[in-house]
């Protein structure tokens, strides 16, 4: 592809990215201290004009269920609903881990019952892949918003939730820390411009899918931006499997790892220049900031189904 093309391709990206919900753009945001950018509301770092506030009005706090509450990510996003001044976590549910408490205090419960008993609006859903498959269309059927970061969920069991949802929002995301996906619009942004490209995931040793769903995410988006790569110049796999997996075309590697958390890197190569992409994951807490902003905005969301934190990015 020349120049002219690749340039071409990329507006065409620019040009797909979806602008965000109608309505949403004003969500509030807890403050980290004064003087700090972030301390504003997303909408007025992207562009877009904040609402007044309203002198003695208090918005009502969101109720939420976590589902997959005793799990690690669960646990950490108990803790973040818990602790925000917007947020009411009034449901935990996990039958793993009945008898205990989550963060906050609140029991946990072996039955889906307790979160419509709470009167929860948003189900934040941290399980695996045959829980959720059972639970989502729980949660459409009684007209729940959803906010999903189980992983090995495929293509079919997104048509099921497109159309579970008819009536209520459910917002899918490969993964909810807010540096990997910018990392995925990056690779997205800088595809047409590059003739080779690979992905690099790590992940911890006790994840059960492979490749992630983030690598998944990221080579479809690539070769949504570029249909032209270079072929593969091995002539030789002296052991099976060196190449990695081609997901859209392109390879992905997927290393499973004691003591890693997360992270994911993506080489570009053209003439004369490569470009590395990379985001790891410290702890686990990285994934909160995005949950809890897709909670706030889940009810401004259509419904149906939202794939990936974009849409409440404004990216």
């Amino acid at each position: 592809m020349d120049r002219s093309g690749r340039r071409a391709a990329a507006a065409r990206v620019l040009d797909d990215a979806a602008p965000a919900p109608a309505g949403c753009a004003d969500a509030p945001r807890r403050a980290v201290g004064a003087g700090d950018p972030r301390s504003a509301a997303p909408a007025a770092h992207l562009g877009a004009t904040p609402a007044a506030p309203t002198e003695g009005v208090t918005a009502p706090l969101v109720a939420v269920g976590v589902v997959g509450a005793g799990g690690k990510v669960g646990r950490a996003v108990c803790a973040a609903i818990a602790a925000d001044p917007e947020l009411h976590l009034v449901a935990a549910v996990d039958p793993h881990h009945a008898g205990t408490d989550a963060p906050g205090g609140l029991p946990i419960s072996t039955e889906l019952a307790a979160v419509v008993d709470a009167r929860a609006t948003v189900v934040v859903d941290f399980t695996v892949a045959p829980a959720a498959r059972a639970t989502l269309p729980w949660v459409a059927e009684r007209g729940l918003h959803a906010v999903v970061g189980t992983t090995g969920l495929d293509d079919a069991d997104l048509d099921r939730l497109r159309a579970a949802f008819t009536t209520s929002s459910c917002l899918v995301a490969p993964n909810f820390a807010i540096g990997a996906v910018l990392l995925m619009r990056f690779a997205e942004l800088a595809a047409p411009w590059f003739d080779t490209a690979e992905i690099v995931e790590v992940h911890h040793d006790a994840k059960r899918d492979a490749p992630s769903g983030t690598a998944i995410a990221t080579a479809r988006r690539m070769a949504a931006a570029s249909d032209r790569w270079a072929p593969d110049p091995t002539e030789d796999v002296v052991a099976e499997g060196a190449r990695g997996a081609l997901v859209a075309g392109i390879p992905v590697h997927a290393v499973r790892m004691r003591g890693a958390v997360a992270n994911q890197e993506v080489v570009l190569g053209t003439t004369g220049q490569t470009l590395t992409l990379r985001h790891d994951t410290t702890d686990r807490t990285c994934f909160t900031p995005g949950v809890l902003l897709a909670v706030k905005r889940a009810a401004g969301l259509p419904a149906g189904l939202t794939v990936g934190l974009d849409a409440v990015l404004d990216l």
